[in-house]
């Protein structure tokens, strides 16, 4: 099987356009690889300083997806700043690519044109996450199209200790997942935790109902656009149209029938939530990291040589 690596940011609570765009493509996919889901906590330093949050969100973080279905047993399922391989080989990396050359990533290039200063861990983050993903010759990595970049520079840096040390690692590509929808917010813009217009993933059927009567409709239209882009992610046009004839210009029911179908996914979700303890995270996290932590030090033992250190 090919190997798949992706990152879980530890950031809060999430809503359902995570899920579509995320948690839901990895639990339908990993099966077919063998998949490494991997927290960034250190990654999440660049912008969390609240030690009491970043814990919480780990344990969230992980309790999410095994919410919606994956199995710890059929994925490793790990904490990066358990497996120390990454910081020392980001570090190795750092050493070979140039300041011009970190000053294109996205991230860092946004926060200079904001006016604002980017710390040094969000100047060098490309390295890190080119670790992650070459530690483990990774084979495919799932992201956005925005989020192609990250992989360019795994690719960039696998190359660049490949043409000076010999051939070492594998250059990964990226997984495009064109399909992946973008879901609609209340307000009608991408739903965003920054936009304040979410419907809660895991959230109470109250909050859902909350949310989704609050979703702005186009009164001139027959069919609430928004209203039905989020019902088309959970059921087939076919039955929809049944629905929106039926109901046709009456949105208090078309949105009712959005939040009993919502629920009737978040449920299930919601309950399996509920029941995973902290204490089963932490195994899950140990035994994961622990699987990695071999994987990654088997890699570290090669590089080592190559560049030198090892005695």
């Amino acid at each position: 099987m090919q190997r798949l690596l992706t990152g879980l940011q530890p950031s809060g609570a999430l809503h359902i356009g995570n899920y579509f765009g995320a948690l839901k493509p990895f639990a339908d996919m990993y099966n077919t690889y063998e998949s490494y889901l991997m927290v960034v906590d250190y990654h999440a330093l660049t912008t969390t300083r609240d030690p009491k949050e970043l814990k919480a969100n780990i344990f969230n973080a992980v309790r999410d997806y095994l919410s919606v279905g994956v199995d710890p047993s059929k994925a490793v399922i790990f904490q990066q700043s358990q497996v120390q391989e990454h910081t020392e080989l980001a570090w190795i990396f750092e050493c070979l690519v140039t300041v011009p050359f970190l000053e294109l990533a996205h991230a860092y290039k946004d926060k200079v044109a904001k006016g604002l200063e980017a710390n040094a861990g969000l100047f060098n983050y490309p390295m890190l996450m080119a670790a992650d993903i070459l530690l483990y010759d990774t084979n495919v990595v799932p992201v956005g199209q925005d989020q192609k970049q990250h992989v360019e520079y795994a690719r960039e840096a696998a190359a660049k200790f490949n043409n000076v040390y010999g051939e070492t690692f594998k250059e990964p590509r990226e997984l495009i997942q064109e399909s992946v929808a973008v879901v609609p917010g209340t307000d009608g813009k991408k739903m965003s935790k920054s936009y304040g217009n979410t419907i809660p993933l895991f959230g109470t059927k109250d909050e859902i109902a909350k949310a989704v009567m609050s979703i702005v409709t186009d009164s001139s239209g027959e069919k609430p656009k928004n209203v039905y882009t989020i019902h088309k992610l959970l059921k087939s046009k076919s039955a929809l149209g049944f629905i929106y004839e039926a109901s046709m210009g009456n949105y208090k029911t078309l949105k009712e029938a959005l939040i009993e179908d919502l629920d009737a996914l978040i449920a299930p979700m919601r309950a399996k939530r509920e029941s995973i303890t902290d204490d089963d995270i932490r195994r899950i996290l140990k035994e994961g990291s622990d699987r990695a932590r071999v994987v990654a030090s088997v890699k570290m033992a090669t590089v080592r040589k190559r560049i030198g250190v090892a005695l």
